[in-house]
């Protein structure tokens, strides 16, 4: 599991609840005023995931309002991006003379060298931070900071992708190990700066190597979105990303993979996700199989005891009758290869999804 810190104001007498999150946001950023309507008993919830020198951070937190000072700029400056993921309410932030007001499946981008001012609306916010090391992010200094303030979608293209990469780490860490946490690093900070260059319209700035782990996630993106097509093939990928079949497939092979087995491996997890779950317990193995594009039980069968070392049937029924018999992931291992590092690991179980993020009722904030 990685490294994670978990903090809720709920644990502290109403009187410390506030400075404590003062103290604790100027870990998290950088250090900074903040002011609210709550301070006579604030309430916020925030965990911590350490992926080496790069931070994610879930959050459920009061109206607040933040004050980063030129003065506490010179005083203390880390040299970092943030990028705040708003998942529920909403908030507007302000440099000098400029402002950009943020609405839900929106990017908020920030950096620590720059004094500014952020103020919240007055429900609850939900969102998921990253922090970043601007020396990490494979884009020239000027270019990444023409992109601070402006607002980016987290509903499509790179954008998109980097919310996925932020819904997967902060639903479960379980499923990676600390010796984990420099890959997603590395996942972290080529999506950042696709994003970035999107924004710029500067996608050639981006060094080859990040452009192309890049176009691998958006090709495993595309790959998720279509597991049930069972016309879904490597050729059918590379057409619809506009490259040869055999690029498609050294792209793959760079991250330890091949096409068809990320395409067969992803179909097995999604089935075995439905037959564990025990609301789909009437459907036939037949139709959860062609669900996740194996038309043919026979075949489904035998893919599916290759990997988990019994049918599928017997490991539904075993499961429901208590026994226990459960394994990990495809071949017995921890369903997590170096895919996993861009938000492709596998589900996260029945009835959660990756983009399950903590809200004020379930922090217990």
């Amino acid at each position: 599991m990685l490294h994670e810190s978990v903090f809720r104001t709920l644990d502290l007498p109403a009187a410390d609840r506030f400075e404590a999150w003062v103290e604790r946001m100027g870990h998290t950023h950088a250090p900074m005023r903040l002011d609210s309507a709550h301070t006579a008993d604030y309430h916020g919830y925030q965990r911590v995931i350490a992926l080496g020198d790069v931070t994610v951070w879930p959050a459920t937190f009061d109206q607040l309002t933040f004050h980063r000072t030129a003065k506490l700029v010179r005083r203390s400056d880390p040299e970092s991006y943030h990028l705040s993921l708003l998942l529920r309410g909403e908030g507007v932030a302000r440099w000098g003379r400029r402002q950009a007001v943020y609405r839900v499946n929106e990017f908020h981008t920030n950096s620590s060298s720059r004094a500014y001012d952020i103020s919240t609306g007055p429900d609850p916010v939900s969102m998921v931070g990253l922090e970043i090391p601007r020396a990490q992010v494979p884009l020239p200094g000027d270019r990444a900071d023409q992109v601070m303030g402006r607002r980016i979608t987290a509903r499509r293209g790179t954008g998109a992708l980097l919310a996925q990469f932020l819904h997967q780490i902060a639903a479960d860490t379980s499923a990676y190990r600390p010796a984990d946490g420099p890959r997603l690093a590395t996942v972290a900070a080529d999506l950042v700066a696709a994003v970035f260059a999107h924004a710029l319209d500067a996608e050639s700035a981006l060094p080859p190597e990040t452009r192309g782990r890049t176009l691998t996630l958006r090709a495993q993106a595309f790959v998720r979105r279509r597991l049930g097509d069972p016309d879904l093939t490597p050729a059918a990928v590379a057409e619809a990303h506009h490259i040869s079949r055999s690029h498609l497939y050294r792209l793959f092979q760079a991250e330890g993979l091949t096409v068809a087995s990320y395409i067969r491996d992803q179909r097995l997890a999604h089935a075995r996700r439905d037959l564990l779950d025990p609301a789909q317990r009437a459907t036939p193995v037949h139709v959860v199989a062609a669900r996740w594009g194996f038309p043919r039980a026979a075949e489904f069968s035998r893919a599916f005891r290759t990997a988990y070392g019994v049918p599928p049937g017997e490991l539904r029924n075993r499961t429901h009758e208590g026994t226990g018999a459960d394994t990990d992931g495809p071949h017995g291992g921890s369903g997590t290869s170096r895919a996993s590092a861009g938000g492709d690991t596998t589900p996260t179980g029945p009835g959660r999804s990756a983009n399950d993020t903590p809200r004020p009722s379930d922090a217990s904030c």
